[in-house]
């Protein structure tokens, strides 16, 4: 089982909201640190799968449990 070190609750949220938020919350985070991110915006999950391999973050985990995605980063 990973520790989250912090969540981000972004459900409600449209695109781009919940990225500018995970990003913001990545930067405040110590290296190796892992974010949680739940968010209801489907366009999210390409943004993250972008964001991820632009960022150097770890994308660990991206679900889709019925409309709500749950994300897990690691910061780099």
């Amino acid at each position: 089982m990973t520790e989250i070190n912090v969540f981000l609750d972004a459900a409600g949220l449209d695109c781009p909201l919940p990225l500018l938020k995970a990003k913001q919350a990545l930067n405040r985070m110590a290296s190796g640190e892992v974010l949680e991110v739940l968010a209801t915006d489907a366009g999210s999950v390409r943004d993250f799968e972008v964001f991820a391999k632009q960022s150097g973050n770890t994308l660990l985990l991206s679900e889709d449990n019925v409309g709500t995605y749950r994300y897990l980063f690691k910061k780099k």
